[in-house]
């Protein structure tokens, strides 16, 4: 093994023995030098932390002969053995721990009885750090004056490590984590010293407690490096010293002189002591400056007294500076201050004064409504306290109806001239009050007898014209008959203006679009018709206009006046001429209607009434609608013809229209009703027509929803077909629609959807070209064959009743969009003033009833 850094410490000697056989030549070891591990331990190091059982060496021996060799250790007599050997292999085994701080020599001795070699060696036990530092002076104690100078040396602390090389270095420094330690030590020699610019002081701190660490340089331990340190305590006991001044106590200082103290007063005692707490000195007391000759202080006891009457002093606070002294060391001195006030009795209240002297009420005339922030300069207001300093501090406060005016300053130091301001405007009204009293107080603030004083404010108010007319209400609602006559009273309004005299007086007119018909006195508000005025219900029933009210210098407000014309029952109900003779198909109602002019309910509310009928019992009327029916138990023409003995079944019922007016009028009128029985219609359409002969307009309106439908059904289909050509890769759109022509047209056949399909006709649809059909305008014209572009779509007429076609009529055209319909017979019939359905209906129903007629004459 390497011996660390060179270093060769105390050998451990032993004598190592090797036994041989009988021989006549000795054996012997084989020298392998200091760095081998075998041979005979010459110049063999070891380190004192090699582990117990460790194999450390290997003996090295050779016979000349030839003969076998063994090994064997011997040690001094009573020393431990350290080493074990074997005997054949020459294994040398540590068998006990080393340590090189003790420092043993063991000798080897032979135990052969035949031929053998001895040889003493040496095993140098190498270094290991396995040792801290060991304190020789610490803990301790330590006594410094607490005048010693900074950076001084107060203490060295002295360590022994028994290791050597880094392991046996030592270095200290201080354990503390306070950055305002007052210590310092020297990290090689171990000298503790007080920091430069540090002083040790008995007054704060009596004791001081420093740790110190000593640590070693590290060094190689079982294998790795190790560090050892060792710390220890030093008490620094401070040890006071005549160093600190004196000091005052109870500091600042303040002190009152009352204006009835008499010279030789004391007025304060100041008080201080030694700043060396451990052996003080007697301290003594002088003023050194401020007592202008009128205070006086006693130098044993800090007892300060007045030497002159307070009367005669000018100033109001004195500042004071007493010096002390400490007698052991005239040089320590402290300075003070001390502030006494003249303090002044409160004996006199505050005081109001006007332009004559003291005065407790103050008189004022203005006009209302002043601008605010406006000061009231008819008001001379001075306010005096004649004691000094507190005593002579005092509020002023305005108090009144409202917040009307404000009082300046509201703080007062002995004397002020007092200023009013008008605060709200508003409020300082004459209408409201024509005299204002407010009180003006002036009261004390921090004396215990809180002294005050008042006086009253009166304001005479003037006034303005201030105020515009105010109506009685914002709107006026008035209603008049349309009877009556011209001039009459309609309604009466009214504004008032709180201003006095002539800003009082107020006129009334009125304008606007609905004012022609009306005029207004001007003094009294009243609003009549004019002299010339017709109202008419039926005309006009609503009318608005505004109304003025002003005063005589401008100022006015308005109000919107509403009439209403009452409706009169002055007109009856009339009849329509065209409904006095109708038709009805036995389970369809007929209708009468009437008109009453009248402007309002109930005077244009009609009700029917049948007055006369005959033969009786027969009709029923619906009072709100005039609608007629027959009895419901009247359901064909057979029940109608028992009931009468004519022939024709024609009715003369007298109807009354009566309105619900008071007085009530009524009209009567005669309806000539032809009853005849409907031909077989079937289906719910059927029934519809029948039900809307009277009103074509429904009929109009199912026809125009069912082109839309189409239209639309249309166009989708013409997207979708378009939106397939485009997404197609082979064949372009133009393309597509040329085969189409190109191929074989196909018909197809249509039912008529308005009709049963056993009677239905057929229609042929063409996509491309549209052959010119016969003429089917209502001229009957003929025209030559050409082509025509396809017209617009346009509302079907209704078709025929089913199975009731005559000669001379067309079948219906239906058109589209994407083709042409046309129906296969050649001519049709046209009517253009009546309705096609009623004009249908009506003829189908004559027929029936003429051909019943016949039947019946034979």
């Amino acid at each position: 093994m390497n011996i660390e850094k060179g270093i060769i410490f105390s050998p451990l000697c032993f004598l190592v023995h090797v036994c041989f056989a009988q021989s006549d030549y000795a054996p012997y070891f084989y020298d392998n030098g200091p760095h081998s591990n075998n041979g005979n331990l010459a110049l063999f190091s070891l380190s004192e932390d090699t582990p117990k059982g460790t194999q450390i060496y290997v003996l090295n021996g050779t016979d000349p002969e030839g003969q076998p060799v063994r090994y064997g250790l011997s040690f001094d007599p009573g020393s431990k053995e350290y080493f074990r050997v074997d005997p054949k292999s020459g294994v040398v085994t540590l068998i006990e721990e080393l340590d090189r701080e003790v420092n043993k020599q063991i000798i080897i001795c032979e135990h052969a009885n035949t031929l053998f070699v001895v040889e003493k060696v040496r095993v140098f036990v190498m270094d290991a750090n396995d040792e801290r530092p060991q304190f020789q002076n610490m803990p301790s104690i330590v006594d410094v004056p607490e005048n010693t100078p900074s950076g001084s040396s107060i203490y060295k602390v002295q360590t022994v490590d028994r290791d050597t090389g880094s392991g046996g270095s030592v270095t200290y420094f201080l354990q503390s984590n306070d950055p305002n330690s007052k210590f310092a030590i020297d990290r090689h020699s171990g000298v503790l010293r007080i920091k430069p610019g540090e002083n040790l002081d008995y007054e704060r701190s009596r004791t001081h407690f420093v740790t110190v660490v000593a640590k070693d340089g590290g060094g190689n331990y079982n294998g790795r490096v190790q560090v050892m340190s060792s710390s220890a305590t030093l008490t620094i006991n401070v040890i006071d010293s005549q160093d600190s001044p004196p000091v005052f106590v109870g500091t600042p200082y303040f002190g009152y002189v009352y204006e009835v103290s008499s010279p030789g007063s004391e007025i304060f005692t100041v008080f201080a002591k030694d700043g060396d707490v451990e052996n003080p000195n007697p301290v003594v007391y002088s003023i050194e400056s401020g007592s202008d000759g009128v205070f006086g202080i006693n130098k044993t006891s800090g007892c300060i007294t007045l030497f002159a009457y307070p009367a005669h002093l000018r100033r109001e606070i004195f500042n004071i500076k007493v010096k002390v002294n400490a007698e052991g060391n005239l040089m320590d001195f402290s300075v003070t201050t001390v502030t006494i006030r003249v303090v002044d009795l409160n004996n006199h209240p505050p005081t109001f004064y006007g332009e004559s002297g003291p005065q407790n009420m103050f008189e004022l005339t203005m006009y209302e409504h002043p601008p605010e922030g406006e000061i009231l300069r008819g008001l001379k207001i001075t306010v005096n306290d004649s004691d000094q300093g507190a005593n002579a501090k005092f509020n002023l406060r305005l108090v009144g109806p409202g917040r009307m005016l404000r009082v300046v300053p509201q703080t007062v130091l002995n004397e002020a001239q007092v200023t009013i301001l008008v605060e709200d405007s508003a409020a300082i009204d004459y209408e409201k009050s024509q005299s204002l009293t407010f009180k003006l107080l002036a009261v004390e603030i921090d004396t215990p007898e809180r002294f005050s004083a008042t006086a009253d404010i009166v304001i005479n108010l003037l006034d303005t014209n201030d105020n515009a007319p105010k109506f009685s209400s914002d709107f006026y609602i008035a209603r008049i008959p349309e009877n009556s006559p011209g001039g009459s009273n309609v309604v009466s309004v009214t504004a008032t203006d709180p201003d006095s005299g002539l800003w009082g007086v107020v006129k009334y007119s009125i304008y606007g679009s609905g004012s022609d018909l009306f005029l207004i006195q001007s003094d009294s508000g009243i609003i009549y018709t004019q002299p010339w005025a017709s109202l008419d219900a039926e005309v006009k029933s609503k009318y608005n206009f505004y109304v003025k009210a002003e005063d005589t210098e401008g100022k006015y407000s308005l109000a919107e006046v509403f009439v209403t014309v009452l409706d009169l029952n002055d007109h009856s109900p009339e009849f329509n001429e065209n409904s006095l003779e109708k038709t009805m198909v036995i389970g369809a109602p007929v209708k009468v209607e009437a008109v009453d002019d009248d402007a309002e309910e109930p005077n244009n509310v009609i009700e029917y009434s049948i007055m006369k009928v005959e033969p009786d019992n027969i009709f029923d009327i619906n009072a709100e609608t005039g609608e007629i029916k027959l009895k419901p138990y009247i359901k064909s023409m057979d029940i109608v013809q028992n009931i009468t003995n004519q022939k024709e079944c024609t009715w003369s019922v007298v109807v009354q229209a009566r309105d619900r007016g008071s007085p009530s009028f009524s009209t009567t009128t005669v309806v000539k009703i032809d009853i005849t029985e409907a031909t077989q219609l079937r289906g719910p359409f059927a029934s519809f027509l029948m039900q809307s002969r009277e009103n074509p307009m429904q009929i109009l309106g199912l026809i125009s929803g069912v082109i839309i439908v189409m239209v639309v059904v249309t166009v989708l289909i013409s997207t979708v077909m378009f939106m397939r050509t485009k997404n197609s890769n082979k064949i372009l759109p133009s393309r597509r629609i040329i085969r189409r022509r190109a191929k074989h047209r196909k018909q197809w056949n249509f039912q008529n959807p308005f009709k049963p399909q056993n009677n239905g006709e057929n229609f042929m649809m063409k996509e491309s070209e549209v052959p010119l059909a016969e003429n089917i305008n209502c001229n009957n014209n003929s025209v030559g064959t050409r082509w025509s572009p396809p017209a617009p779509p346009r509302a079907p007429l209704p078709p025929p009743l089913p199975g009731h076609s005559r000669s001379g009529e067309c079948l219906w055209a239906v058109p589209t969009v994407s083709a042409s319909v046309a129906s296969k017979s050649k001519k049709r019939s046209c009517r253009h003033k009546e309705n096609p359905i009623n004009t249908a209906l009506v003829s189908e129903l004559k027929l029936k009833l003429e051909q019943k007629k016949i039947t019946n004459r034979y």
